[in-house]
């Protein structure tokens, strides 16, 4: 089984399929006028994207941020990374959601939505089949 059917949803940047993740990483970012940092939860596609500076140009993988908290949760890879395991160990399809949750929002829940749940009961093939066709109306 694969995962090109499970998509991880970003705050920014819409859904990202999960089965094109390289990497997921925590990192703190910098303290800005006086606001302090905040710690990213994001995972690396195999994009290179470059920035520059005066000391020349650097490259590195696309990151895209699933999560911010205030603290950092260490086991959030850990556990984004065995949640990906086993969703590609089964055959389904759906949306994984990285929600900040605790006190002080220091910790982060996986929330995993499969698409046929969503599915209303007649929508399904063999419900439209048992569905009389109707004429005339």
């Amino acid at each position: 089984m694969a995962l090109e059917n499970v998509w991880i949803r970003t705050p920014g940047d819409g859904l990202v399929r999960a089965d094109q993740v390289i990497g997921i990483s925590n990192h703190r970012t910098p303290s800005l006028s006086g606001k302090p940092g905040r710690w990213l939860l994001t995972v690396a596609l195999p994009v290179p994207t470059g920035s520059g500076s005066a000391d020349g140009w650097g490259l590195t993988n696309l990151h895209r941020t699933l999560v911010q908290t205030d603290q950092e949760v260490a086991g959030a890879p850990d556990r984004l990374a065995r949640l990906l395991a086993q969703l590609a160990a089964v055959d389904t399809a759906g949306i994984i959601t990285a929600v900040p949750c605790g006190p002080d929002r220091s910790d982060v829940r996986f929330e995993f939505s499969r698409f046929d749940a969503d599915i209303p009961a007649a929508a399904e093939p063999q419900a439209q089949a048992e569905v009389p066709e109707v004429v005339g109306v």
